[in-house]
């Protein structure tokens, strides 16, 4: 005889996991962007994370963010478990206005935050018009 219990939760757990990712596949790393003045500021939502796990690259104009949220090793036995652990990565292609050697990151409170300046070839400026010079030409008689 075959015993099978139903679980009306299976499929929305399942679901979840691709969403959020699981240690084997990146999750979901919440952001707001925004700029300020001549820079752009960009946060990162990574609470639990600790500030030696997050892994900043830039090549050419891709920002490459990672990050890792540990699980929890022991001897016990877990009731519940809804923070996604492992890996979560994020790529963003930023615009040729930013100046990307001058890019400043902070992690404080769960938040990482970006800091990216304005090129200065990207700002505005103002171009002098001078007059054009006069051509001389002889009048014959």
């Amino acid at each position: 005889m075959l015993l099978r219990t139903t679980d009306p939760f299976r499929e929305f757990d399942r679901l979840a996991s691709q969403v959020l990712g699981t240690t084997n596949r990146p999750a979901v790393m919440p952001m707001d962007a925004w700029r300020q003045g001549d820079v752009f500021q960009i946060e990162f939502d990574l609470p639990g994370v600790s500030r030696e796990t997050i892994d900043l690259d830039v090549e050419r104009n891709v920002l490459t963010v990672r990050a890792e949220r540990v699980g929890r090793n022991g001897d016990w036995e877990m009731l519940a478990s809804e923070r996604p652990r492992g890996v979560f990565s994020r790529q963003l292609v930023l615009g040729d206005n930013l100046d990307l050697d001058r890019i400043e990151a902070h992690y404080g409170d769960g938040v990482l935050r970006l800091s990216i300046p304005v090129a200065e070839r990207a700002k505005p400026r103002k171009i002098e018009v001078g007059s054009a010079p006069q051509e001389r030409t002889a009048i014959e008689a």
